[in-house]
């Protein structure tokens, strides 16, 4: 089957800016930095859980779901879009949030509620799995027809609409001439690398992916991407088998984990700011970027070189200066 004969519920404004970074390159010592704007995607605030809930929405409009659900952090960027695409399609919809009911909603949890989105809040993240089965069942003896979402759409369809955009880059970097040595990426829950590993195989383009960890160690996240990028290929009729070891993740940028900052991200994070205007957001790019420039410090790339960061987006909230 090919991509465009599955079923995709357009959200999503693409294709999504590819432009250069002159400014930031040249303080990061002259290698060519590009962008991938998915920061940019359009819809409820933008960011890569766009892409992703395009065919998700499609798969449960399919299967005449009247109700979406899944689970994030309180502040979860894919916990808003879902909300959003339920708004869009008419859905109910029903999130259950970790970190415990906070005093007052903010940021992404109260744009949730704005959306129409029912909030359920769990002490934990290992908590949210089990709550989220219970509340799907709950719904079903309702009478309602679930849909359940698994954290950060990161599934096999919803990696589909990372193989898209890796065909979308593909295109737009033969346009310009473009050979970049890597795409640096974040990952979290492996869906977007996963979609952009098996994108990059089914069209045939030998560029490296480097997806840098914002919580979960390397080894994890080498495992899911990779699982996710052989399903998806199955899903479009390619028997290829993506093993773990031919995946680059580095979980050296984590710090204390999810959610909370490094010196490191902090720098990144003015650093694009100050020189490019670009906003990054503390939990996913900008450690993403913080890697990218640790590698540049490292010489993996050499001045001259290009290589293409993508921003996944995200709702930053107000920073202390």
């Amino acid at each position: 089957m090919r991509l465009e004969e599955i079923p995709r519920h357009p959200l999503a404004l693409l294709p999504t800016p590819l432009h250069e970074l002159p400014r930031l390159s040249a303080a990061a010592g002259g290698v060519r930095i590009w962008i991938k704007r998915d920061d940019l995607t359009g819809f409820a605030l933008g960011g890569n859980k766009v892409r992703k809930l395009e065919f998700l929405l499609a798969d449960a409009l399919r299967q005449g779901a009247d109700t979406l659900l899944t689970a994030g952090g309180l502040q979860s960027n894919h916990a808003r879009v879902t909300a959003a695409a339920a708004a869009a399609a008419g859905l109910e919809c029903h999130l259950v949030l970790s970190g415990g009911r906070p005093e007052r909603l903010q940021g992404n949890t109260a744009l949730d509620a704005l959306l129409g989105a029912t909030l359920h809040f769990v002490p934990t993240g290992p908590e949210r799995t089990a709550r989220l089965s219970a509340l799907a069942e709950e719904l079903r003896r309702a009478g309602r027809k679930p849909y359940v979402i698994p954290i950060g759409g990161s599934v096999p369809v919803g990696a589909l609409g990372y193989v898209l955009a890796l065909e979308e880059v593909q295109e737009e970097c033969v346009r310009r001439g473009l050979r970049p040595e890597a795409i640096v990426v974040a990952t979290s829950s492996g869906g977007t690398q996963g979609g952009l590993e098996a994108g990059k195989r089914l069209v045939g383009w030998d560029v490296r992916i480097i997806g840098v960890s914002n919580d979960e160690p390397a080894a994890f996240l080498q495992e899911a991407s990779a699982e996710l990028a052989t399903v998806a290929l199955a899903l479009l009729g390619r028997r290829e088998t993506v093993r773990p070891e031919e995946l680059t993740v580095l979980g050296e940028y984590i710090g204390e984990g999810y959610g909370t900052p490094t010196p490191a991200s902090q720098e990144a994070l003015a650093l694009f700011a100050k020189t490019e205007g670009i906003i990054l957001d503390p939990t996913y790019t900008a450690k993403a970027a913080a890697g990218l420039l640790d590698l540049i410090h490292r010489e993996e790339f050499r001045r001259g070189q290009a290589v293409l960061f993508w921003h996944t987006g995200g709702l930053p909230p107000v920073l202390p200066v």
